[in-house]
């Protein structure tokens, strides 16, 4: 059942992945004028990168607690926090330098670090109390802003009374109600024992293992996709002569 029940997730990543990278590929175009400026913040765009973005963070509660639901393994969450926590910070770094009005501070990658962190406050509780918990994060987003959180330092909380400009921005309040959700999902699932009917699926076919496979390395493929397209599309351009 575990072994199944991680293919089913690295294939939920997999294609969590995919979608963000047709995402990216719209910002990509905009970036280096191929695409009017505007174009990905249009209302389509909006709701799929905000799609995209809630199915990466509900995994990672879903995953947390399956992961720990029996004792918390600090060996290999210090590991994978770690890792994130680098990726994250290396993101800030080059975003920094390559776009630096509207650098990532706190984007995807620095959520799912949070959440990896707070998640485990969550772990024990009653599944109906944390989708309380996480139906409040969201609602003090747009009920609790106040000028009082408008200094920078504050902005990973989401509650301030300004948007700061960010190519990827997911703070804290609304987003960490979805690895909430993850979390009681996963209880409510192991209570129900709906696990059982998750993990029939064998998951065998080529394309199956191919999606897997980008799920499974996810990290990697999240730091390597866009330097690789921005390349492709810059050489693109060039053999063209439109740069």
């Amino acid at each position: 059942m575990t072994r199944n029940r991680i293919e089913l997730l690295d294939l939920a990543r997999g294609i969590a992945l995919i979608a963000m990278t047709i995402f990216h590929f719209g910002f990509d175009l905009e970036l280096l004028g191929v695409k009017d400026a505007g174009y990905i913040s249009q209302p389509h765009w909006k709701y799929f990168a905000r799609a995209i973005a809630s199915s990466f963070l509900f995994l990672t509660g879903f995953s947390l607690y399956l992961s720990h639901s029996h004792g918390i393994r600090w060996g290999s969450w210090k590991i994978r926090i770690l890792k994130i926590i680098a990726a994250a910070t290396l993101i800030t770094i080059a975003t920094y330098f390559a776009t630096p009005d509207q650098f990532i501070f706190f984007g995807i990658l620095h959520a799912i670090a949070f959440a990896s962190v707070a998640g485990l406050l969550f772990i024990r509780a009653p599944w109906p109390l944390i989708v309380m918990v996480a139906m409040g994060i969201f609602a003090l987003r747009y009920y609790g802003r106040t000028e009082l959180l408008n200094a920078p330092y504050w902005y990973w909380t989401g509650l301030s009374a300004i948007n700061p400009n960010s190519s990827d921005y997911v703070p804290v309040f609304p987003w960490f109600s979805a690895p909430l959700l993850g979390i009681a999902f996963a209880k409510l699932s192991t209570h129900m024992n709906w696990l059982e009917v998750f993990v029939k699926p064998k998951l065998e076919q080529p394309l199956s293992k191919a999606v897997k496979f980008l799920g499974r390395n996810s990290l990697v493929y999240y730091l390597l996709h866009q330097p690789i397209m921005i390349g492709i599309l810059l050489a693109l351009l060039w053999l063209s002569g439109n740069l």
